[in-house]
């Protein structure tokens, strides 16, 4: 596997600003996206939002920690791109757009390079279901979350 990532959108009940907090609240990821398992703050800018986080995912074949910087255009789009960690490299984004009414589209993006010897270890079905967990399920946990 030389590659980890996708994109995968979803219609939300809910306005763009109820997606955007929820899509800004990086802090409070691990509680409702599986696999994150932590998420600890390192900086933040100058409205408080954490602009460099280190992160441990459960990945199926090991846990990875990596330290993401995350850049927010506030009210589309939040992205992270990995400075250091386990991964050779992992990018990916939250991008909304106001489809009027109160709802929302939510599309989520990831591109990863899990790296040589960690890609030997994600092959088969086990490819298979990281890729569920880590690009396919999120907008429908995001969509949960914020439709709660």
């Amino acid at each position: 596997m030389g590659h980890l990532g996708g994109t995968k959108s979803i219609e939300v009940e809910a306005p763009i600003e109820a997606c955007w907090a929820l899509a800004a609240d990086v802090a409070s990821a691990p509680e409702w996206q599986s696999g994150l398992e932590g998420m600890k703050v390192l900086d933040t800018d100058d409205q408080g939002r954490p602009t460099k986080c280190e992160t441990s995912s459960d990945i199926k074949v090991r846990v990875v920690k990596t330290i993401v910087r995350f850049t927010y255009q506030e009210p589309s789009r939040v992205s992270w791109s990995q400075e250091k960690g386990d991964l050779k490299s992992l990018d990916g984004a939250w991008e909304l757009e106001d489809l009027g009414d109160g709802r929302t589209k939510v599309t989520y993006t990831l591109d990863g390079d899990p790296g040589r010897v960690l890609g030997m270890l994600l092959r088969g079905p086990v490819e298979g279901k990281v890729r569920d967990v880590m690009v396919n399920g999120r907008p429908g946990e995001f969509k949960a979350r914020v439709e709660a």
